[in-house]
């Protein structure tokens, strides 16, 4: 038998999911198999629309090897194995002879645990859910939750959080879920036979295709023990996310509270003078704590070191006496001995790591008026680990509508460890970048538009000129507007005054949970909507409710923000510009997500308005265009104005 061509197996499964074939899906299709026959790596960027997805899972299917799918978001996995997936694979079933498995695999926290729904967890936590009088009627919403969730228990196949909805909160969910660190396993747990998170692994161990998450690669790559099944072949989607998810994984915290509890669980296990040795340490932590102000660490204060090694010198102790001791007046001894385990490792796993200090780690602290202070140290890049980690012994495509960054694919291979395009050399993981474009036509769909009269934004106060340009284009526009910022702070200050100024209802991020305001945004073409990160890359409202996308000024991060301004600071000390490898870089990605908002589909005609002039006048502005759509390009306002009344016209003539 032939084997079916790569064209043919595309054309069959873009029919299937009602799509039209692209010329950039099929670049991207050969490129992924090219790399897959010659057991190599790609970056691939695929512009909105090519239809990426297909233009993976087709060739990956086709050529049987076993291969993981890592993505950033909630929706594109679900996509994947509630939509494209199946399609692709009843679609290629007559020429491939065979029906292809997958499986969705995620972190064991994201499945419900029947062992804590029915033991229920170790009590440390000050309000009581139920009332002791009437344990069936709940006394908050976290009863209310509790109960939703022990009904659900019942019906779920999977035990997925995200197959809830609607939803519940992260305390509810708590309740009844563990870490990997904290469950028992399956050979010591009553419910191992019955749990989800191992029947999902058991799934994913057979399935051809397993779809996961930044998250979770970042785990299986850190932690050293496996835990996705072996593959020949990884696809990272949205991949212009992985280096903050990988750095989030690799970040570790401390907080008075999370030690506090670490103590509270610990110490009906071990003997009193061990328990008090880390009592001690948690309140001399507390104290130091106390007086934290938010900024990065360059050395550790003398009082920090203290407390710190006092810590981790006492979380040893109790971590060594919990595994020596047995106490069968206990209940449910197993899980509360996993549990207090769990929450003293973690605590010295973090105190150690800060106490050994590496000149790869950053160390700082943040304050937050509710929580008070918390302790961070993350590694200084995560480069290195991906490199050693991410390319061996695999076939990896990297994808997403955002990789050229200032025209190439070079700044971003640098942050996931590879050398320029085409250096080799030992330990150098070779690689290819391919750009295989958009099908839209951006400078007939699309205006990019500075305003290049504005002052330029300072760090603080309001801007006048800026809420007046803001009105002005919303006018024009008839509403249809996503407003993105800089900060929850000036999306907050611009819904308020032109709540006041405009007949428009304005949105905010916050107000409502995410879906809900994207739901009434696309509803309502006269509907803005404003907010800040989350809006940047995770709304996709194709048509006429979004005609104008606003950005209030160029997204630097904030020159305070410990961590970038150290990766800045170690780029400009081995001779880079820190400035433009790490603040610019960080800019231009999001404001090429944040762009890619405005043309969704074939039809969408819009603009894209920069209300900060230094995309126009500054140095930098020419690298931070080069990564934009390739809309048309103008600095004149009204010119913008009557193109915006003409899309509305427009729209409003169709009845929209």
């Amino acid at each position: 038998m032939t084997k079916p061509s790569l064209p043919d197996l595309l054309h069959a499964a873009v029919s299937a999911v009602g799509g039209t074939e692209r010329p950039g899906q099929v670049a991207m299709a050969e490129a992924v198999a090219e790399a897959i026959d010659d057991n190599s790596h790609r970056l691939i960027q695929a512009g909105t629309g090519t239809g990426k997805s297909l233009g993976y899972l087709v060739p990956a299917l086709a050529h049987g090897e076993r291969v993981v799918v890592a993505t950033a978001t909630l929706a594109l996995q679900r996509q994947l194995v509630e939509r494209d997936l199946p399609r692709t694979v009843e679609a290629l079933h007559p020429q491939l002879r065979r029906r292809p498995q997958f499986a969705m695999l995620k972190g064991r926290s994201n499945y419900l645990c029947l062992h804590r729904l029915h033991e229920g967890a170790p009590q440390d936590e000050e309000e009581g859910l139920f009332d002791q009088f009437e344990a069936a009627t709940p006394t908050s919403k976290l009863g209310k939750d509790l109960l939703r969730l022990r009904d659900w228990a019942d019906e779920t196949e999977t035990g997925d959080r995200d197959d809830l909805t609607p939803g519940v909160s992260d305390k509810a969910w708590s309740q009844i879920s563990v870490s990997s660190r904290e469950c028992l396993g399956a050979t010591k747990c009553a419910y191992g036979a019955e749990c989800f998170a191992e029947a999902a692994r058991e799934r994913a161990k057979l399935a051809d295709v397993v779809v996961t998450n930044h998250a979770l690669l970042a785990i299986d790559a850190i932690e050293g023990a496996p835990v996705l099944p072996q593959h020949e072949v990884l696809i990272v989607d949205e991949a212009h996310e992985l280096v903050s998810r990988v750095t989030g994984v690799a970040t570790g915290e401390l907080t008075p509270g999370q030690v506090n509890r670490a103590v509270k669980r610990s110490a009906k296990l071990v003997d009193e003078k061990v328990a008090d040795a880390l009592q001690t340490a948690s309140e001399t932590f507390e104290r130091v704590m106390e007086l934290a102000l938010p900024g990065r660490l360059e050395e550790i204060p003398e009082d920090l070191g203290y407390a710190l090694m006092s810590l981790r010198d006492a979380s040893r102790n109790v971590i060594s006496a919990i595994g020596a001791t047995r106490d069968k007046s206990v209940h449910d001894e197993d899980a509360v001995r996993k549990q207090a385990l769990a929450a003293v490792e973690s605590i010295h796993s973090v105190a150690e790591r800060i106490t050994n200090g590496s000149e790869y780690d950053v160390v700082w602290y943040e304050r937050h008026d509710r929580f008070g202070a918390t302790l961070r140290v993350a590694p200084l890049s995560v480069s290195g680990l991906l490199r050693e980690k991410l390319f061996e012994d695999r076939s990896v495509v990297l994808t997403s509508a955002t990789l050229k960054i200032g025209g190439d694919f070079n700044g971003v291979a640098a942050s996931l460890g590879l050398s320029p395009e085409g250096v080799e050399g030992d330990d150098v993981p070779l690689w290819k970048g391919l750009d295989v474009g958009s099908p839209f036509d951006y400078p007939k769909q699309g205006i990019l538009y500075v305003a290049k009269h504005l002052a330029t934004p300072g760090r603080e106060g309001t801007r006048g000129d800026m809420m007046d340009e803001l009105a002005e284009l919303i006018e024009a526009a008839g509403g249809r507007t996503l407003g993105l910022f800089s900060s929850m702070r000036g999306a907050k200050a611009a819904a308020e005054e032109l709540r006041g100024r405009l007949d428009n209802p304005i949105l905010l991020q916050g107000e409502e949970t995410l879906g809900e305001l994207i739901k009434t945004f696309a509803a309502d073409p006269k509907t803005c909507l404003f907010g800040t990160l989350s809006l940047w890359q995770g709304v996709d409202v194709p048509g006429p409710s979004c005609q104008l996308v606003i950005m209030d000024r160029i997204p630097f991060p904030r020159p305070d923000d410990p961590l970038m301004s150290a990766r800045q600071k170690s780029v400009e000390e081995h001779g880079g510009n820190g400035f433009m490898a790490v603040a610019a870089t960080h800019a231009a990605l999001l404001m090429a997500q944040g762009a890619g908002r405005l043309v969704r589909a074939s039809g969408d005609r819009g603009v894209v308005a920069v209300l900060d002039p230094r995309l126009a006048t500054a140095r930098y502005g020419s690298f931070l265009r080069a990564t934009l759509p390739d809309f048309w390009y103008t600095n004149d306002r009204n010119q913008v104005r009557r193109s915006l009344a003409a899309i509305d016209a427009a729209a409003q003539a169709d009845g929209k």
